[in-house]
């Protein structure tokens, strides 16, 4: 089968197409013939060795974690899916979806794809939504409350501002100027300027600061200059670490995605009922596999980046 493969630790440059051996499928585990694989930030970093200390992986490596795809095979004990059931799967790291077949576990993490989402948009929405939810959920926005989503143009932000926006009273976005109908269509009140002083800008349409911030790009110092457009008291909440609190008694928590049992297939619902939007911002061709990632990687685009096959 086909695999966009890193050889070794370096730069996206060196990834390359070849050929690996088809896997099979053990008990518990199910078989995908690949229909699309959306790109995530943590990507790179598992390619180049950014993340080695952390999360080191074995080579020959096969980076894209949220997948799309029809069910080739199921293992023994497997009775959820059957050879043709279209799905969605977040496999998490190590990867191994940008191949053209993919074996996964039989968990939380696999749900079957409605009617009504297409293979493009389920890969795209997987971890993306789950993150998403993971964050508004720990921040626990109440009705009216302000919020500040950091990060909001990404494949993570764009589904918190929606999400944060059922509750909210207002939500505050991030991004460039070309960014603003892309933010306000999904829900946001108001673009602010990701290049500019965020605390300035927020203050200038909540004097006091926004109860929420919700950051979902940075981590550590960095996160200081989030913290500042909260209110005295407010609170932080980020799917990177940093320190616990913040000045003002801004408040901190962080938080890793979780797949809680029907949280994956009740968001495919929403997608495909049109509850929920998924924004991408571009799709590639499997051949073109390695400039999608250096796209990614180089060039600005509101939503997901995603590869087809």
């Amino acid at each position: 089968m086909k695999a966009l493969v890193s050889a070794s630790y370096g730069p996206l440059e060196a990834l390359e197409v070849t050929d690996l051996p088809a896997p099979r499928p053990e008990p518990g585990e199910v078989l995908l013939r690949t229909e699309a694989v959306s790109l995530n930030g943590v990507d790179p970093k598992l390619v180049t060795g950014a993340m080695k200390d952390f999360v080191p992986v074995r080579h020959p490596f096969v980076p894209g974690a949220d997948v799309a795809g029809v069910v080739e095979a199921v293992g023994p004990d497997v009775t959820r899916f059957a050879a043709g059931d279209p799905v969605i799967a977040a496999l998490g790291a190590p990867s191994g979806g940008l191949a053209e077949l993919v074996v996964v576990k039989d968990d939380a993490r696999l749900a079957v794809r409605p009617a009504g989402l297409d293979a493009v948009r389920g890969a795209a929405l997987v971890t993306g939504a789950a993150t998403a939810l993971t964050v508004v959920d720990a921040a626990d926005v109440g009705p009216g409350e302000t919020v500040l989503v950091v990060g909001a143009t990404g494949g993570v932000g764009s589904f918190t501002v929606q999400l944060a926006r059922r509750t909210a009273g207002q939500v505050f976005a991030t991004g460039r100027a070309d960014d603003e109908a892309f933010l306000l269509g999904l829900g946001a009140h108001a673009l602010i300027d990701r290049e500019a002083d965020l605390a300035a800008q927020i203050r200038r349409l909540v004097p006091a600061g926004v109860d929420v911030v919700l950051d979902v790009v940075q981590a550590g110092p960095a996160l200081a200059s989030s913290a500042a457009a909260a209110r005295p008291g407010g609170r932080l909440v980020s799917v990177l670490g940093g320190p616990p609190a913040f000045d003002r008694g801004v408040g901190a928590s962080y938080v890793s995605t979780q797949f809680p049992p029907g949280r994956l297939a009740d968001l495919a619902a929403q997608a495909a009922d049109g509850r929920l939007d998924v924004p991408v911002g571009a799709t590639y061709p499997f051949a073109d596999v390695r400039s999608a990632y250096l796209d990614f990687t180089t060039k600005h685009v509101a939503g997901k980046y995603v590869v087809t096959f």
